[in-house]
C-alpha cells in the first residue's frame, strides 16, 4: 500500500496544473508526423511491435474502448460522489444524481467510439477495390465490403482511416481529464477509500500509457500518413467537442469537479 500511495504522489504530482492535459494533444500530432516520416524513410527497426498479433495490440488495443470504460466507471462514480460530499454541495439523493449525470460520459464515449469506427467501416467499403487470387477464365466478382473480400481470400484496397489513432488519442485524452478530479479532492490518508481511488488513478495512468506507446508503433508502422493525421484529428475533435465545448453547457454530462472549468481548478488533493 505504501508503494500504491507514493506511485499514485509522484503521478498526480506530474499531472498538477493540467500540464500533461494541455500539452498531449500536441504530442500525439508531434507523433503521428515524426512516425510517419520514419515510416516513410524506411528508418524503423524491426521489432515485434510490427507485428499485429503482438499482446498489446490483441489484449489491449482491439478492446481499447472496454479497458477504457470499466476502469472510467468505477472511478467516476466514487471520486464524484466523495466529491459532492466532501464540499457539501448535495444531500446523498442528488449527489447520486450528479453521479449518474458524469457516468453519463461513459455513454456519450460510447457512441463516439461507434459512431466513428462504423463511419471508417463504410468509408473503407466505399472506396476499396478487392483484388483475388481467381483464374483469369473465371468472371470477375464485384465485391461490396472489405468482409465479402476477405471470405474469398482477396485483399481490400480501400482507405482505411486509422481506427487506432482515432480510438487511442480520443481514450487517452478523456481519461486525462476524468482524472483531473483529484486536482479538487480531498480524501482521509488512512481511508480505505483511498487505496481504492489511489488504485484506479494508478491504473488509468498506466492504461494512458499504454494507449500514447501503442499510438507510436500505429505512427511508425501502419497506414498511411493521410489515414492517420485524419484518425488523430478525428479523436481530437471528438474530445474538443465534448470537454471542451459540450460538457460546459448545462445540459450535458459536465466536467469533473463541479462542472468547473480546467482553468479554475485547484490542485489541493492531501498530498
Amino acid at each position: 500500500m505504501e508503494r500504491l500511495e507514493r506511485c499514485g504522489r509522484w503521478l498526480r504530482a506530474a499531472l498538477a496544473a493540467g500540464r500533461v492535459r494541455s500539452r498531449l494533444p500536441w504530442l500525439l500530432l508531434a507523433i503521428v508526423l515524426l512516425g510517419s516520416a520514419l515510416k516513410d524513410g524506411d528508418l524503423v527497426p524491426e521489432t515485434p511491435m510490427r507485428n499485429k498479433r503482438n499482446p498489446l495490440n490483441v489484449y489491449f488495443v482491439k478492446v481499447a474502448w472496454a479497458w477504457t470504460f470499466w476502469l472510467l466507471l468505477p472511478f467516476i462514480a466514487v471520486t464524484t460522489y466523495e466529491f459532492a460530499k466532501s464540499k457539501f454541495l448535495y444531500g446523498p439523493t442528488k449527489s447520486i444524481l450528479m453521479v449518474l449525470r458524469r457516468l453519463s460520459a461513459l455513454l456519450v464515449g460510447t457512441a463516439v467510439w461507434y459512431i466513428c469506427t462504423g463511419f471508417f467501416i463504410y468509408v473503407e467499403n466505399l472506396t476499396g477495390v478487392c483484388s483475388t487470387s481467381g483464374k483469369l477464365s473465371e468472371p470477375r466478382r464485384l465485391y461490396a465490403t472489405k468482409q465479402e473480400c476477405h471470405q474469398d481470400s482477396g485483399i481490400w484496397n480501400g482507405f482505411d482511416i486509422s481506427g487506432h489513432c482515432f480510438l487511442l488519442s480520443y481514450c487517452a485524452l478523456m481519461i486525462m481529464e476524468e482524472v483531473a478530479v483529484l486536482e479538487g479532492l480531498s480524501v482521509d490518508q488512512n481511508s480505505k477509500l483511498r487505496v481504492v481511488i489511489n488504485s484506479l488513478f494508478v491504473s488509468l495512468c498506466f492504461l494512458t500509457m499504454i494507449w500514447v506507446f501503442m499510438f507510436l508503433c500505429t505512427a511508425v508502422y501502419f497506414h498511411d500518413f493521410s489515414q492517420k493525421i485524419l484518425g488523430v484529428l478525428i479523436g481530437l475533435s471528438a474530445w474538443y467537442g465534448t470537454y471542451r465545448f459540450w460538457y460546459l453547457k448545462p445540459f450535458s454530462p459536465g466536467l469533473p469537479l463541479a462542472n468547473t472549468p480546467l482553468s479554475s481548478k485547484k490542485y489541493n488533493y492531501n498530498r
